[in-house]
């Protein structure tokens, strides 16, 4: 059953997934609908990569179903599933590195036949990206981490997805640009209503974008529930907000610190 009463955009259901003989993904289920932001929160090998590749077709799952608008998918090649409305922007942003910004950009767009519609989402993303634009030439290699990534994002919006999967897009940002990112990330499904599913260990960015939320532990999934519930959970603060609340207070510190010199 949807987390809102109506059917889902994406579903999974007993999802199980290996890397050789380890299971990686065991028996997991959960569900995306239209419109919405859900993240996937867990810690450094929990399997947040895994589902996702698993998701978009990069990995087959050993059991298990993956639906997008109650259609099977699970086993279907990645071009089916982006031309199906999927899109996956993966951990390490994966960028072409040689090539252009702006032919990194029309890579995103390689399976659409309308040009003129392709032209019309490539000014979109430069409105979103506008960095991108002014970058347009240069070669996608010699962007920092921060533009690398609007890069992906953009890419991926290219191709005119109905739901985006992000993998980690906060890491190894400053905490200027995760802010920045963030924002277009909840100004794009707010404006252009992309549906997203976000796989994060930030707990704290990604629950305040986020409408709803699962944590994954050693491949299961062992809490849920509406994004502002997780974060008032106690066991979501001291396992997951816990270290970053730390980090702030220690940085409140270091200004009081200053402040009385």
């Amino acid at each position: 059953m949807s987390t809102n009463g109506t059917n889902p955009l994406l579903k999974v259901d007993n999802l199980e997934s290996y890397y050789g003989p380890i299971m990686a993904i065991r028996g997991v289920s959960l569900e995306v609908n239209q419109g919405q932001i859900v993240t996937v929160l867990g810690a450094n090998g929990a399997g947040k990569t895994t589902l996702l590749k698993t998701i978009s077709g990069v990995m087959d799952p050993e059991k298990g179903t993956v639906s997008l608008s109650g259609s099977a998918i699970q086993g279907s090649s990645p071009d089916s599933i982006v031309n199906q409305g999927m899109v996956h922007v993966p951990e390490g942003r994966e960028i072409f590195p040689i090539l252009s910004v702006e032919d990194n950009l029309k890579m995103g767009a390689y399976t659409r036949t309308n040009r003129a519609e392709v032209a019309s989402d490539l000014k979109l993303v430069y409105e979103y990206f506008p960095i991108l634009e002014e970058r347009r030439s240069q070669e996608a290699g010699t962007l920092s981490g921060g533009q690398q990534q609007m890069l992906a994002i953009g890419r991926g919006l290219m191709a005119k997805p109905r739901i985006m999967l992000l993998d980690e897009p906060s890491l190894g940002l400053s905490p200027l640009l995760i802010k920045e990112i963030f924002t277009i990330i909840r100004r794009l499904n707010r404006e252009q209503n992309v549906t997203m599913m976000l796989v994060e260990q930030n707990a704290k960015v990604a629950l305040d974008v986020a409408h709803y939320g699962y944590v994954l532990e050693l491949g299961r999934i062992v809490m849920s529930g509406e994004a502002g519930k997780l974060q008032q959970s106690k066991d979501v603060q001291e396992f997951y907000l816990g270290v970053q609340q730390e980090t702030q207070r220690g940085q409140r510190r270091w200004k009081q610190r200053k402040t009385w010199r």
